[in-house]
């Protein structure tokens, strides 16, 4: 009998703190996979996705409570920040339904990406305003350069260079791209 209690508290303590985790591979262009390993927690209202990639690999937060984004790119070693626009990024919990569907059926497939630009030049952020980002986003962002990125309607919007991929592929990708127009 405290056998049986101690897996039921065990599992209803583990449900209790809002944690959703899930571990996806998706293709890759050259022919390998990637692992991405996305964390929802219900808590915070975030959803925080890592893409394990070798060089290529990111951290990207999609923080709803305080309405922003932010991308560690590992090749970069920069931080890249924007406001969420509803447009482009579902509902924290629409994207958990995606996630979900994506990991158990294996079928749901987007290349669709949001375009982000920036200038290196123009938009490194000197004095961040944690409070205004958050915590999850400062733990993320706090050491390296932290920069403004801005939305773009369509790729051929961006006049940007070497674009990296972060986000979540193949579902709700983010292309981030240095502006190409001093």
């Amino acid at each position: 009998p405290k056998v049986a209690f101690l897996v039921v508290l065990a599992t209803f303590g583990a449900q209790s703190q809002g944690y959703e985790v899930y571990n996806i591979f998706s293709p890759l262009n050259s022919g390998g996979s990637a692992q991405e390993t996305v964390t929802i927690d219900d808590e915070k209202n975030a959803a925080i996705i890592n893409v394990h990639a070798g060089s290529c690999s990111s951290t990207t937060i999609f923080d709803y409570k305080h309405g922003y984004i932010a991308t560690r790119l590992l090749s970069r070693r920069a931080c890249f920040i924007l406001k969420m626009n509803h447009k482009y990024i579902p509902a924290l919990d629409k994207l958990q339904r995606y996630i979900y569907e994506k990991q158990t059926l294996n079928a749901l497939f987007s290349n669709k990406y949001t375009w982000v630009k920036y200038n290196p030049l123009k938009s490194l952020i000197i004095n961040a305003d944690w409070l205004l980002f958050g915590s999850p986003i400062e733990n993320l962002c706090k050491q390296i350069p932290l920069y403004k990125g801005e939305v773009v309607e369509k790729k051929d919007d961006v006049g940007a260079e070497g674009c990296v991929k972060a986000g979540l592929l193949g579902l709700l990708g983010i292309s981030i791209c240095t502006d190409a127009h001093f």
